[in-house]
């Protein structure tokens, strides 16, 4: 039988990159809207970590139980320091009212604003909060570093996927089944500390 683990999210591709990761390892990843909640805390917090943290605990109280929350985003150094970073959904949003809905204008935004510029810099990251049954508080980081690509590159993964090359697997995350992506994601990295801990508390 499977450990039930619930995420503090309504973000579909997230909810199936923790499904990926955690089922093999003998998991099961439950989103919070399958418990029957579509309740949102204020993320305020001024890093990753802080807005996990404000998800998880939102959510603890709220259900009773051991929750797992993540915040992440997209650093692209050609745009300023650690922009947009934990705005990037919002920062995503804000270019779809303009330009469009979907993540593909989104895409092509950038694409035009980091055209000519040599510098092609850029990183995902991602921070995990664990709020346990007892209500203690663990945290887990994982970073991708990789460059922007000057066109969209295939149609998978999600968000910046088609735009992001990974330095460290050598290819474009767009274009790389879910798998061999989730082996240098930011998202993997934090998940498999998370997983390295639920072992040793097992």
């Amino acid at each position: 039988m499977k450990k039930i683990i619930v995420l503090a999210t309504h973000n579909k591709g997230k909810l199936k990159e923790f499904e990926d990761i955690l089922s093999p390892l003998g998991y099961e990843a439950r989103g919070v809207e399958s418990l029957g909640h579509q309740e949102e805390p204020d993320e305020n917090g001024k890093t990753y970590a802080e807005n996990a943290y404000i998800k998880a605990k939102f959510y603890h109280d709220l259900l009773g139980v051991a929750v797992v929350a993540d915040d992440s985003g997209i650093e692209i150094d050609a745009l300023g320091e650690h922009f947009p970073g934990i705005h990037s959904a919002r920062w995503a949003n804000s270019i779809m009212k303009e330009h469009g809905e979907g993540y593909v204008n989104v895409n092509k935004y950038v694409i035009k604003e980091l055209e000519g510029n040599p510098n092609r810099n850029a990183r995902y990251v991602c921070a995990i909060c664990l709020v346990d049954e007892k209500g203690e508080t663990h945290h887990f980081e994982g970073v991708c570093e990789g460059k922007i690509l000057d066109k969209i590159t295939g149609g998978k993964g999600f968000g910046y996927d088609p735009i992001f090359f990974s330095v460290e697997s050598n290819s474009p995350f767009g274009a790389v089944p879910e798998e061999e992506k989730n082996k240098y994601s930011h998202r993997g990295k934090a998940i498999r500390k998370l997983v390295e801990y639920l072992k040793d508390v097992a």
